[in-house]
C-alpha cells in the first residue's frame, strides 16, 4: 500500500498525544486503520489495549471492516465503537444495566409530548417542537451547562426548564437513562471510582478518535480521564468540517488540543484524493475567510478537470429549469449516471421547488433526508381549509381549523353540529354587534375566495384576510423566527401559480404526494437510479462525481439565523463541506428573485471569485 509522507508520519507515531489534521478526501480512515495495524504488528501492542472511537455506528462498522480486511483476519479484540456504545459498556459492568434501561427514541417523544400537553402548551408543528426540545436537552447535558443559565431557542426559558426537569423526573421514575445520561453517569463514575477508572486506563492504553472536530465537552472530559497517565491520544479530524455546533459539538476543543497537551505532535494530511484541482482551490479560497481555524492549504492529487461553474439566474424558476436541463444534458451527452449526481440544499424546505421541477421533467430522484412534503404542512392545511369552505364544504373541523386564524374571538362552542351554517353563528352573536360584523366579514371573505384562482386566493388569504399577521403573532408567542413561516407560506403560494382552478391544484397536490410515496417505497428497495437530493448537513462523509449547490443566496447560505461571527463561520464550514463532496463537477447556482422577493447572491460566491 502506497502512503504519502504525511500519512506515514501519522501512522508511525507511537506514544503520546498526536493531532492529525485531515482535510476532506485525504485518507483519514486509511490512516486510522493502518496505524491500528501498525501498533499491533510493529510494536506488539495487544489488540485488547486499543480503542477506536467514531461518531456513528455505521462509521464504526465500516472502520472495523476495513481494519479486518487490512489485517487479513475475521475477528479482532480491538474495541471499535461510538462514544455511547463504549461508555454504555463501562456503565453496564458497573451498574448491571441492560438494554431495557435505555430509553428509546419513541419513548422520549411520548414523554415530551405528554409533558407539553400537561403544561397546556400547543404547537401546530408539534413534531418539530418536540425535536427541538430534545436537541436542547441533549445540548444542556452534553456540555454540562447550568440549567439556570441556559436560554432556550425554542420556547420560554422557564418553560424549557420545567420541561427539562419533568422529563428527567419521568425517566428516573421509569428507571431509564438516555444517551446523554450515559455520558454524565460515565463521567461521574470515573471521577468517583479510582479503581474503575484505573481498570479502563489499563485496558485502553491507545485511544484513536475519528471526526474529533465533532466532540462535545463531556465526551472530551471522559476521554481525557481514560487516556491518563499515558496520554496516548491519537485524534483525527478537520476543524474546517465542524458543522454540528447546534448539537453541542465544540470545534474549540480541537483548536485548543495543543494547549491541553503541549507535547502533542501535529501532522497535516493535505493531499486530497477525491476532488479535482479546481474544486479544491475554490473550496480552499472560501474556507480561508474563517478566522478561527488551523491555517492549512490543501493540494489536489487530481491536477486537471472541470472548473467550478457559477450560475446566476433572474428567478428561482429559471435556476431550477437550468438545473433540470443540465442534469438531462449530463445524462445524455456525457453518459452520466443519475446516481452520480447530488443536489445539496441548505435546509429541507429548500428541496420542495427542486423536487417539483424534477417531477416536471420526469427525472427520478432519491430524497436522502426523508424530505417533508410542503403540502402536508399545517400552513397548507389552513389555506386549503379556507378554500374548501369557500367551495361549499361546511365540515365542523374545517371551520375550527381557521376560525381564529387570524383571531376573530369566535368561540368553539358555536360549532356544535357536524355541519356548520354561518347563519346559526350569526344568530348566536345577534346581540353583540361587533361579533356579528366579524362573522359577516368572514362570510364576505369566503364569497370572495369562491371564484378566484388558487394563486389569487392565497394572496387574498395572506393580505386581505390577514393570515400573514396571524403567522407573525404565532411565531412571536412561541419565540420562533417568523421568516421561516413566511418562507413556507411563500413556497406554497408559488406552487399554486399556473393552476386555473382549485380542482387542478388539489389534483397536483395528490399527484405530488403519491409520487413522493412511490419514490420513498422504491428508495427503500434500492430499485431506483436517480438524482440524490439531501441537505448539506446530511452530505457529510459522502462523495459524488457531480454536485449542484442551489439557492446560494444570502439568507439561505449563510442562513438568516446566522448573525454572530461564530455562526457565520459555521455556515462557511458547512458550505465548504458541501463543496468538497464533489469529485469532478461542482455547480454553484443563485437567483436574483425568489417567491417575488429580491435576493442577493451569497457572500460565499464573492469569496470564491475574489
Amino acid at each position: 500500500m502506497i502512503l504519502n509522507e504525511a500519512q506515514k508520519n501519522a501512522l508511525w507515531h507511537k506514544d503520546g498525544p498526536m493531532l492529525v489534521l485531515a482535510g476532506p478526501g485525504s485518507g483519514k480512515t486509511l490512516v486510522i486503520t493502518e496505524r491500528t495495524k501498525y501498533l499491533i504488528k510493529e510494536h506488539n501492542i495487544s489488540e485488547s489495549n486499543i480503542l477506536v472511537i467514531t461518531f456513528t455506528r455505521s462509521a464504526a462498522v465500516e472502520m472495523k471492516e476495513r481494519f479486518l480486511k487490512s489485517l487479513g483476519a475475521e475477528r479482532t479484540n480491538v474495541s471499535f465503537g461510538t462514544f455511547h456504545s463504549i461508555f454504555y459498556a463501562i456503565l453496564r459492568h458497573a451498574y448491571n444495566l441492560n438494554n431495557n434501561n435505555i430509553i428509546s427514541e419513541e419513548e422520549k417523544l411520548i414523554y415530551i409530548k405528554d409533558i407539553i400537553h400537561a403544561m397546556g402548551l400547543e404547537y401546530e408543528d408539534e413534531k418539530e417542537f418536540i425535536s427541538e426540545i430534545l436537541t436542547e436537552i441533549s445540548l444542556v447535558k452534553g456540555n454540562k451547562i447550568e440549567l439556570s443559565s441556559y436560554y432556550s431557542a425554542s420556547c420560554g426559558d422557564e418553560v424549557f426548564r420545567n420541561i427539562y426537569n419533568e422529563y428527567n423526573k419521568r425517566i428516573r421514575r421509569a428507571n431509564k437513562i438516555d444517551f446523554d445520561d450515559m455520558l454524565l453517569l460515565c463521567y461521574e463514575l470515573l471521577i468517583q471510582r479510582d479503581d474503575i477508572l484505573k481498570q479502563y486506563q489499563d485496558k485502553f492504553r491507545y485511544i484513536l478518535i475519528d471526526e474529533f472536530q465533532d466532540i462535545n465537552i463531556l465526551q472530551y472530559e471522559i476521554v481525557k480521564l481514560l487516556a491518563k497517565p499515558r496520554n496516548n491520544l491519537f485524534i483525527v479530524g478537520d476543524d474546517d468540517q465542524s458543522i454540528y455546533r447546534f448539537r453541542g459539538a465544540k470545534p474549540e476543543i480541537m483548536l485548543n488540543f495543543p494547549k491541553d497537551y503541549p507535547d502533542c505532535k501535529k501532522v497535516l494530511l493535505n493531499i486530497n484524493y477525491r476532488s479535482n484541482i479546481h474544486i479544491i482551490k475554490t473550496a480552499g479560497q472560501l474556507i480561508s475567510n474563517n478566522k478561527t481555524r488551523y491555517k492549512k492549504e490543501l493540494t489536489a492529487n487530481i491536477k486537471s478537470g472541470n472548473e467550478v461553474i457559477i450560475g446566476s439566474f433572474e428567478t428561482m424558476t429559471e435556476q431550477n429549469k437550468r438545473l433540470a436541463e443540465e442534469i438531462i444534458r449530463l445524462s445524455k451527452e456525457e453518459s452520466h449516471r443519475l446516481s452520480d449526481i447530488a443536489i445539496l440544499v441548505r435546509t429541507n424546505l429548500g428541496a420542495g421547488a427542486v423536487i417539483q421541477k424534477l417531477l416536471e421533467y420526469n427525472i427520478p430522484f432519491i430524497a436522502g433526508d426523508n424530505l417533508p412534503n410542503i403540502y402536508d404542512h399545517w400552513i397548507t392545511l389552513d389555506l386549503v381549509s379556507y378554500i374548501r369552505i369557500a367551495m361549499g364544504e361546511a365540515n365542523r373541523d374545517l371551520y375550527l381549523r381557521i376560525i381564529n386564524r387570524p383571531m376573530r374571538y369566535i368561540g368553539r362552542e358555536c360549532f356544535d353540529t357536524p355541519i356548520v351554517k354561518l347563519r346559526n353563528i350569526k344568530n348566536y352573536y345577534e346581540d353583540r354587534q361587533w361579533m356579528l360584523k366579524r362573522v359577516e366579514q368572514l362570510e364576505y371573505d369566503l364569497a370572495m375566495l369562491a371564484n378566484m384562482t388558487p394563486f389569487a386566493a392565497i394572496q387574498y388569504i395572506k393580505r386581505g384576510i390577514g393570515y400573514e399577521d396571524f403567522l407573525k403573532e404565532y411565531a412571536d408567542k412561541r419565540r420562533m423566527n417568523a421568516d421561516e413561516l413566511m418562507d413556507i407560506l411563500d413556497e406554497i403560494h408559488e406552487s399554486a401559480r399556473g393552476f386555473n382552478t382549485y380542482g387542478d391544484w388539489f389534483s397536483h397536490m395528490e399527484d405530488y404526494r403519491d409520487e413522493l410515496k412511490k419514490q420513498a417505497f422504491i428508495n427503500r428497495r434500492n430499485e431506483i437510479e436517480g438524482i440524490n437530493i439531501m441537505t448539506m448537513h446530511s452530505s457529510k462523509g459522502l462523495e459524488f462525481p457531480t454536485v449542484f449547490l442551489v439557492d446560494v443566496n444570502e439568507g439561505i447560505a449563510p442562513h438568516k439565523k446566522a448573525v454572530l461571527p461564530e455562526s457565520i463561520e459555521e455556515e462557511r464550514r458547512l458550505f465548504y463541506v458541501a463543496m468538497t463532496r464533489a469529485k469532478e463537477r461542482l455547480y454553484l447556482f443563485s437567483c436574483k428573485q425568489r417567491y417575488n422577493k429580491v435576493m442577493q447572491p451569497s457572500r460565499f460566491i464573492a469569496e470564491v471569485t475574489a
